[in-house]
């Protein structure tokens, strides 16, 4: 139990409890509440304080995703030229930015990015079935008050169903049924929905299933060993299921209980790890090496949300209570054909569990003659952190010394018992009727990491003892104006701070042995922080509209890993190498990004987007690999009320400011793909949808810069062939949906 979580709780719940308490006591009158704008989707399901957008969000409708046919992940990047999937390490880049620096939500719920530092065990956040989702939400930037730890270069924010979303005006029950194919991996899914009312009940089950082989490439190097560019053979499946419940009470109030649970399963067989052909020198015996991946997360949570009236003391309040685990794991098995020549095997996992609490309130307010629109709450989460490595080996015994540098066994790190608290509160002034706003923001946050007994982490190596806890906390403030320059025109500007404390693995991963190589964490990690500055302008409508912003980062304590002797990393000893976790101590991240689109005639439609980005360490500078190339998506459609197709072209520049300049590896040449989609829904059968699209249409060769592994601390590439990480060539994509 941590020895914070009584005054942890006591500050979460109380704060939370205040909302909720101050929401359930008011008495329903008939005065105008505070208009939210509508998130992303026009369901039937309530909209709450929580999920209320900014100037900085891009809102991609359910249409939008459906017509784009965003049915997973990897498929996000072709909503926005900003938005970039790192599929080595299941990440998103926001603004050049990946991995834990950007935050990933579920119904308000963050989704941990996992590494476990030294065996390739990282990822999780492809642990969401997107045929659950009725809403994606892209919020680019920092936005302080909003949003706490690991929220550097932006936001997902994504929203499952609710039993509301498939019932329509009139009607007690509602249905979705989808099939599809998709040639890039020659995988198939169904997914089955269902939500029923009995009158101020709702309820929602879903469930999903998918099956698939590796994704495909553009290698044409297949057989064994390093030079194999093809993909490894692979088959996978995953499964998910979905469960809500939402009750109605009159006075404004909902309260909601939801349970979900995602697992996918991997075989892979890593032909390029086995020996290049039998008779000859190598590790592993051909077609021997195996590996399986698992993802799963399972949740459990419940919602309660106030829609007033205008009331006293609060205009709404939401707030969910939650458990959540998030489980990586890879096992792989082998034949050595080197002492210790036998079968080997290795059973890595890292996995992350949850408790927390996240409360909303908004109150409109007249004071001195001015509206403020006051938005404060709490969020904070108790989190336990395990990691351990297994393994079997042909050995002797324990003291082999054929099998001292194995690491088996044993644990890089010890569990971590967490704690993460903040608060917030911003007021938007409305001034001149409402066409200037200013909105001044201010949060805090604090965490805790304390590493407790670990018998498994007693059996490292270089086990010397506990590290030393880790605290740190922060104000965050920043300050917001709009100004409605015209009726369809608004200008902004905003400068906010953002915060990230280090994560388990970076302060407490310990990995090699004595006389060896060393690859180490450090509890003296400082958080990284951000001051932001973005000025933008977004004008239009739904027939001509658009947006552009200019926005530039610095970053302080911007956590990395470096190339150190054994007297600057402070072990003693003799290592071949050592890599250790620090603190750069500037950073600079700045770009460009802009959108429009134009509807013209009678149903057509053209849109536009470009981003671009630039980053580099200051004080040794060099550029920064996480930095994707310059990006544009442009598209023309068509559609009218039975059917419609969609043409784009996907362009996107060479990448040649890397941080190691001298190698080739993680540069890339610029590159165009265009990709044709169309649908139909028959008018002679009701709610049915057939979707398909062509993508990569004339099946060009090309890298996604952001995939491409980076260079070891040191500066050598990955021994991967570059050709290995090119992206599909020409696929198809084929869905029916059926609504009832």
């Amino acid at each position: 139990m941590h020895k914070f979580s009584k005054k942890f709780w006591l500050g979460c719940v109380a704060v939370g409890a205040l909302n909720a308490s101050m929401a359930g006591a008011q008495e329903a009158k008939d005065q105008d509440a505070v208009e939210l704008k509508p998130i992303v989707v026009e369901g039937k399901a309530k909209k709450t304080a929580i999920d209320a957008p900014t100037v900085l969000t891009e809102r991609v409708t359910a249409k939008q995703m459906q017509e784009r046919q965003v049915d997973r992940i990897d498929d996000i990047g072709r909503l926005d030229p900003g938005i970039n999937y790192n599929r080595t390490s299941d990440s998103i880049n926001i603004r050049g930015l990946g991995d834990n620096r950007v935050l990933t939500t579920v119904d308000g719920i963050r989704i941990p990015w996992l590494d476990d530092g030294a065996r390739g065990v990282r990822g999780g956040l492809s642990t969401v079935d997107f045929d659950t989702l009725s809403t994606l939400d892209i919020i680019q930037g920092a936005d302080s008050s909003l949003f706490g730890s690991g929220a550097l270069g932006g936001v997902i924010s994504l929203r499952t169903l609710n039993p509301e979303d498939l019932i329509t005006e009139g009607k007690n029950w509602g249905s979705i049924t989808k099939g599809s194919y998709d040639s890039s991996d020659r995988s198939w899914s169904v997914n089955q929905a269902f939500a029923a009312r009995a009158n101020n009940t709702y309820v929602l089950f879903q469930g999903g299933y998918r099956a698939g082989k590796e994704r495909e490439n553009m290698g044409d190097i297949g057989g064994f060993g390093t030079t194999r560019t093809e993909k490894n053979p692979a088959e996978y499946d995953q499964n998910n299921l979905l469960f809500k419940l939402n009750q109605h009470v009159d006075g404004g109030h909902r309260f909601g209980i939801a349970a979900e649970r995602f697992y996918q399963d991997e075989d892979i067989h890593k032909l390029d790890a086995s020996s290049n052909a039998a008779g000859t020198s190598g590790t592993y015996k051909p077609g021997s090496f195996w590996e399986n991946k698992t993802r799963k997360r399972e949740r459990i949570s419940a919602t309660y949300d106030y829609d007033g009236t205008g009331d006293a003391w609060l205009d709404q309040a939401s707030a969910i209570l939650y458990w959540q685990r998030q489980e990586l794991g890879n096992d792989t098995r082998a034949v050595r054909r080197t002492y210790p020549i036998g079968n080997y095997r290795r059973d890595n996992t890292i996995e992350e569990t949850n408790v927390g609490i996240n409360a909303v309130g908004l109150k409109e307010a007249e004071l001195g003659g001015y509206v403020h629109s006051f938005k404060f709450g709490v969020d904070g989460y108790l989190s336990t952190v395990k990691q351990a490595a297994f393994g079997k080996d042909n050995c002797n015994g324990p003291n082999d010394p054929g099998c001292m540098f194995l690491h088996t066994n044993q644990a890089e790190m010890p569990k971590v018992d967490g704690g993460t608290f903040g608060l917030f509160v911003e007021d938007q002034i409305a001034l001149y009727d409402n066409r200037l706003r200013i909105t001044p923001g201010l949060r805090f946050d604090w965490y805790e990491r304390e590493p407790q007994d670990t018998p498994l982490y007693e059996k490292n190596p270089m086990f010397s003892g506990y590290p030393a806890d880790s605290s740190d906390s922060r104000f965050s403030p920043k300050l917001r104006a709009e100004w409605d320059a015209t009726d369809n025109v608004t200008l902004y500007a905003q400068w906010a701070q953002a915060f990230r404390a280090p994560s388990s693995t970076e302060l407490y991963m310990t990995y090699g042995a004595p006389g060896t190589y060393l690859q180490i964490g450090n509890a003296g990690l400082k958080p990284e922080t951000s001051n932001g500055f973005d000025i933008g302008a977004k004008f239009g409508d739904d027939q001509f509209g658009g947006s552009i912003s200019i926005y530039n980062n610095y970053y302080r304590n911007y956590i990395d890993t470096v190339s150190l002797s054994p007297e600057e990393a402070g072990v003693p000893g003799e290592y071949a190498f050592v890599y250790k976790y620090v603190n750069r101590p500037h950073v600079q991240i700045y770009g460009a990004e802009a959108k429009a689109h134009y509807a013209f005639g009678n149903g057509w439609r053209t849109w536009g987007g470009i981003a671009f980005a630039q980053g580099k360490d200051t004080d040794e500078d060099v550029y920064l690999n996480s930095i994707p190339a310059l990006k544009g998506i442009v598209g023309l459609s068509y559609a009218t009320e039975t059917w419609g197709a969609d043409f784009a072209m996907t362009a996107v520049g060479r990448r040649d400011k890397v941080e190691y300049p001298q190698s080739d590896y993680n540069k890339t040449p610029g590159y165009a793909t265009f990709d044709i989609t169309g649908w139909w829904e028959p008018k002679e059968f009701k709610g049915l949808r057939v979707q398909a699209g062509v993508y990569n249409l004339f099946d060009k060769k090309y890298w996604n810069a952001v995939d491409l592994p980076d260079p070891d601390p040191s500066g050598r590439p990955s021994s991967i062939p570059k050709d290995y990480f090119t992206e599909p060539g020409r696929t198809f994509k084929i869905s029916l949906t059926q609504r009832f």
